[in-house]
């Protein structure tokens, strides 16, 4: 039999990054915000399981310049405990611009938005950038050396709701199987990687850059412990990998 590991800080001082214990390396929190060298503000949102195409709803509110967004993570598995869904909104918080035009992608797990603005009153020299709400002040940033972004205590994601707002799901099947949910926003379906050493299932991604992303990121963590400390074959197990989120079905051995 297969049971789950309970989550545990990698180091003394706690999870690499608070907001996904599996990420090792790479820009923390849920989200990164930047303003770019134009003027344009680029934000990234961690929203895993959100497909590419026909789960994301973008709305430009023009009487509060700002862009509410909703996504939909549907359940793909039997044992998903529920679909995810999310919801937030950002923009420009002043009356001197206008969102001129904004430009949006959505890849495994990662949604990604671009706005451009157009000045509207000359007699300002500067204007307010909003972030997300929903996003705590301190999971806004992306330095890696940021003590608040590393601790002992994960948080869950503030823009998802109804439940499984945690990046790890599992559940002990009658049949004597282990179904593991792991959320790791920005990983290709390619790039995940399952082994199983000494009776410990490993799973590991990697998520390159895209964009104006700060930097790519790593991914890697033990998800469950088999009964014997065996080697077998990861083929033996099932995965489902999509929309940065990937499924294992452990059979018992």
């Amino acid at each position: 039999m297969a049971v789950p590991l309970p989550a545990r800080p990698q180091s003394p001082e706690g999870f690499y990054a608070i907001n996904n214990q599996f990420q090792t390396n790479g820009p923390k929190g849920f989200s990164e915000l930047k303003i770019l060298a134009n003027g344009d503000m680029f934000v990234r949102m961690d929203l895993p399981g959100v497909p590419d195409e026909g789960g994301m709803s973008v709305y430009h509110n023009r009487s509060e310049e700002s862009v509410v967004v909703y996504a939909k993570a549907p359940k793909i598995h039997t044992h998903d405990s529920t679909e995810r869904r999310y919801l937030t909104m950002t923009g420009i918080g002043c009356s001197c611009c206008a969102i001129s035009s904004m430009t949006t992608h959505m890849s495994d797990g990662v949604f990604r938005l671009t706005l451009s603005k157009t000045r509207i009153d000359p007699n300002r020299s500067s204007c307010i950038v909003l972030g997300c709400s929903g996003f705590r002040e301190d999971l806004r940033g992306t330095d890696p050396n940021d003590p608040a972004l590393t601790g002992p205590v994960l948080q869950p994601h503030p823009l998802a709701f109804p439940q499984s707002t945690m990046a790890y799901e599992s559940k002990q099947l009658p049949n004597g199987k282990l179904f593991v949910r792991a959320d790791m926003p920005g990983v290709p379906k390619e790039n995940f990687t399952v082994s199983v050493t000494n009776g410990r299932v490993k799973v590991t991604g990697e998520a390159p850059a895209l964009s104006h992303d700060s930097s790519g990121r790593f991914y890697s963590g033990d998800v469950a412990m088999l009964s014997t400390p065996v080697d077998i074959p990861s083929r033996r197990i099932k995965t489902i990998a999509k929309d940065g989120v990937i499924r294992l079905l452990i059979p018992p051995f």
